[in-house]
């Protein structure tokens, strides 16, 4: 093998190892990127979840008090006390005609 030819093969040979060595260090920002995006999500996901809990809650308790306030019970005695309300001593019922249909006592 002549001198030129083996300066060759050792300068080729120190390219290799060098390519490799950026590709090596390029990988690992990539690993170290993907890792620190993971833990984000990660954090974002339990933080999401919190407030999902929190909300169920929260519409189960909303539900719970719609349920309360629109208690038969409840609205009617409202009804009397505000607008003084009462059970009609006696009515008469009258179709559309003007025609008396039936008394109550």
């Amino acid at each position: 093998m002549s001198a030129q030819r083996r300066q060759q093969v050792a300068s080729g040979g120190s390219l290799l190892p060098l390519t490799l060595a950026v590709l090596v260090l390029i990988s690992a920002l990539a690993v170290i990127q993907v890792k620190h995006r993971d833990r984000s999500l990660t954090t974002q996901l339990d933080t999401l979840r919190s407030e999902r809990e929190r909300l169920e809650l929260e519409w189960t308790q909303l539900q719970l008090e719609e349920a309360t306030l629109a208690q038969h019970s409840r609205v009617d005695g409202l009804a009397r006390a505000q607008f003084e309300m009462v059970d009609p001593a006696d009515y008469r019922i009258v179709d559309a005609r003007g025609v008396s249909i039936g008394v109550r006592p």
